[in-house]
């Protein structure tokens, strides 16, 4: 393993020094690299790369002029945008299973060991994630402020289920609950909702936007960690998909939705869901008709030994996720349906390293460079769906251009021609720059 040296706000960060956002940047002067700018395959070779503040001011082949500038030698490595990760779980990644499904912890763990986890994905290379459930506004608050380091975030704030659904971690021995009980703990904590019927979900909607969601995540069909929900049911009835949509569209974002199945897929997207969490089961059909929606499929690249379940009930639908993913990868690629990239590492922080791994894998059913595209420009327009609650709306993201976002990696070699080499970015990520903060410098 490779010492690197922090500079920019983490280094501020160690002194306790508080490094705000709004202060000046020195402007920083990339040389001698080749730049894969996040939407074509070929790269930019020999090329310069001038950052002022936060942003990209110049992509060059020829000298650029930038007096007064920090000069960094990129010794004819790869340039490659900041990764994106539309369904990471800022608050679950880090936090074991013990603290959120047993009940042994509380939010000020979960936000300490989301704080912290923040800034090992942000030195995996990933500056960007769409947080699809769970409570990271308060860490979202402090990476943008600057007085800590991390990835941005767009929130979903708490994923929502009805009752048996996804998000419905009650205890049998508390049922029946009415629709006046006390919200649980998690639930009060913004970290999972369980709501029914039309009124309740359009109230819920409300209160996850109103606290600064930036889309809104609901379940329509079966998942692998809740107890009460096969993978082969239907969630939500269509007047209640159709309400949360109405919610979200009249604050101007978008609905994505946690499903599985074919028929939960479709309900989802013939009623203005715009992004398929999972979509494992989907048929040929359905993906042709998400691709006619302009609707995303968001799978992720799991292999049955990634994760290991106590629970039987997990551990059996875990099983049947993990063989349908070896034809789904394949189908969508070939209809061209707008495909993300997303891991959903959760309950388990010696796992979390596993998002490299899951892009590396990509490779198996995709060519190095469509597996790249994916990860950041792709990504960049899923998160655009959020329209004005976007928050990040200086520049694009996932594109290396002028006046993009200054989120940049130099890989020690063309992961063009080897995309295993973002599997292992404590070693091959030499350089990684957030917003124009410099994070990791093995130069």
């Amino acid at each position: 393993m490779r010492l690197g040296f922090w500079v920019g706000v983490a280094v501020a960060c160690c002194l306790g020094v508080q490094a705000s956002a709004q202060e000046a940047k020195p402007n920083i002067l990339i040389k001698n690299v080749h730049v894969f700018d996040g939407v074509n395959e070929a790269r930019i070779e020999n090329a310069n790369v001038l950052v002022e503040g936060n942003l990209i001011a110049s992509v060059s082949t020829a000298d650029i002029d930038a007096a007064g500038a920090t000069v960094i030698d990129g010794g004819g490595r790869t340039m490659i945008p900041g990764l994106i990760d539309v369904h990471w779980h800022t608050t679950y990644a880090y936090t074991p299973a013990s603290v959120l499904m047993l009940n042994q912890g509380d939010m000020a763990e979960v936000a300490i060991r989301s704080m912290t986890g923040a800034r090992e994905t942000l030195l995996r290379g990933f500056t960007t994630v769409r947080d699809p459930g769970g409570n990271p506004f308060a860490i979202k608050k402090l990476i943008d402020s600057g007085e800590y380091p991390g990835h941005r975030i767009l929130p979903s704030g708490p994923f929502m289920s009805q009752t048996s659904g996804h998000a419905d971690f009650h205890s049998l021995l508390e049922n029946p609950r009415s629709s006046y009980s006390e919200l649980s703990y998690w639930e009060r904590n913004m970290m999972a909702m369980v709501s029914d019927g039309v009124p309740e979900v359009r109230k819920r909607t409300r209160e996850i936007l109103k606290y600064g969601a930036t889309q809104v995540k609901i379940t329509t069909g079966g998942g692998v960690s809740s107890q009460f929900d096969p993978l082969d049911v239907s969630e939500y009835s269509v007047d209640e998909i159709r309400a949360v949509v109405e919610e979200a569209t009249n604050f101007n974002t978008y609905v994505l939705a946690h499903v599985m199945t074919d028929e939960g897929i479709r309900t989802s997207v013939e009623n203005g869901v715009m992004s398929i969490e999972h979509g494992f089961f989907a048929s040929r059909e359905t993906l042709e008709l998400m691709k006619e929606k302009g609707a995303w499929l968001s799978p992720q690249a799991m292999f049955e030994p990634d994760m290991v379940w106590d629970s039987p009930i997990s551990a059996a639908k875990w099983k049947q996720v993990t063989d349908a993913v070896d034809q789904l990868y394949p189908m969508a690629v070939e209809l061209g349906v707008n495909l993300a990239f997303g891991t959903d590492q959760l309950m388990d922080p010696t796992k979390a390293y596993q998002q490299s791994i899951y892009l590396a894998r990509l490779g198996t059913w995709m060519t190095p460079y469509q597996a790249l595209k994916i990860a950041t420009s792709e990504n960049a327009k899923l998160l655009e769906l959020s329209g004005p609650r976007h928050p990040y709306q200086e520049g694009p993201l996932g594109v290396i251009k002028e006046g993009a976002y200054a989120d940049l990696i130099l890989v020690d070699g063309n992961p063009l021609e080897n995309l295993e080499l973002v599997a292992n970015p404590e070693e091959t990520f030499d350089l990684i720059m957030k917003d124009g903060v410099v994070y990791k410098n093995e130069l």
